[in-house]
């Protein structure tokens, strides 16, 4: 990396410059945070732990920009930053009577639209 001398910058390259750092930090974000979205697929169960809530589990149902919409077993709808996510496992997901519900709803809504 070349070092930049900043103290012979004026002012209204020192702003440029600050732009320019902004732009990469964010666009470097964006990439690390898609990145980890595609670790995960629509239709896979998923879990968060909330700050002060107790851990929430779901479907995976869309990308978005910066996060993931996930629909609880409860219907609630979260978008969450994909670094928050983890996988349920698979044998304790399974069948069990919450995950074959959630699946079942979301595909009725897909047929009523």
């Amino acid at each position: 990396m070349r070092p930049i001398d900043i103290d012979s910058l004026s002012e209204e390259e020192l702003i440029e410059l600050n732009h320019k750092v902004v732009a990469r930090l964010r666009f470097l974000n964006q990439m690390r945070s898609h990145s980890a979205m595609l670790d995960f697929r629509i239709g896979e169960r998923v879990k968060f732990h909330p700050t002060g809530s107790p851990e929430v589990t779901g479907i995976l149902t869309r990308y978005n920009k910066k996060t993931v919409t996930v629909v609880t077993d409860s219907g609630q709808h979260w978008n969450v930053a994909p670094g928050l996510l983890s996988r349920v496992d698979s044998g304790a997901a399974g069948s069990t009577k919450s995950g074959i519900a959630a699946v079942t709803r979301l595909s009725n809504r897909t047929a009523e639209e």
